[in-house]
Order: structure tokens, then C-alpha cells, then sequence
């Protein structure tokens, strides 16, 4: 039996990023490449759901933005996700 890549996951670039179907250990490159994606499209409001949960997704969510120079901002949303979310604000290209 050979081990197979697994197939990529396209991820709709629309400045929401819902991590509930990644295991931890993608979530801090997905995050990195999806903020990247992001501020190319001109899209400086981002919403990444990580859910309540233990907390891991949104420990290893706010650790890779705390490190971002491309993050101006970012903080739990406590609208209707009840903290299960974090908003992003991004520097425009030219900042």
C-alpha cells in the first residue's frame, strides 16, 4: 500500500477562513498564506473561525497574527460567534 499526497483543499478567497475542517497542524500555514492572499485582493477585513472549543485553533490562530507585520489589528469577535471567531484588520499594500 503507497501513501498518497492528500488532495488540496481550495479555499474561497472572501475574507472569511473557517478552520473547523484543518487539523492544528496546518492551521498556522493556512493562516499565513490566507492573510497573504488576502491583502493581494485588497481584502483588509478578514474573519477566521476557529470555534470555541479547548481553545488550540485560536492559541495557534492568534500566535501566527501576534508575529504578522501585515496585521494592524485583531481581537475575538464577540458578535454572534460567542468568542468563537477573531477579527483581522491587514495594512493595505502600500502601508
Amino acid at each position: 500500500m503507497t501513501e498518497t499526497e492528500p488532495e488540496p483543499v481550495e479555499v474561497p478567497i472572501d475574507g472569511v477562513l473557517d478552520l473547523h475542517t484543518f487539523s492544528p497542524e496546518d492551521v498556522s500555514s493556512l493562516v499565513e498564506e490566507y492573510i497573504r492572499v488576502c491583502q493581494e485582493k485588497g481584502i483588509y477585513d478578514v474573519r477566521i473561525i476557529h470555534g470555541k472549543g479547548k481553545g488550540v485553533l485560536r492559541r495557534i490562530v492568534h500566535g501566527r497574527l501576534e508575529s504578522d507585520p501585515r496585521v494592524l489589528e485583531f481581537g475575538l469577535d464577540a458578535g454572534s460567534s460567542g468568542w468563537g471567531a477573531t477579527l483581522v484588520r491587514l495594512r493595505a499594500g502600500s502601508e
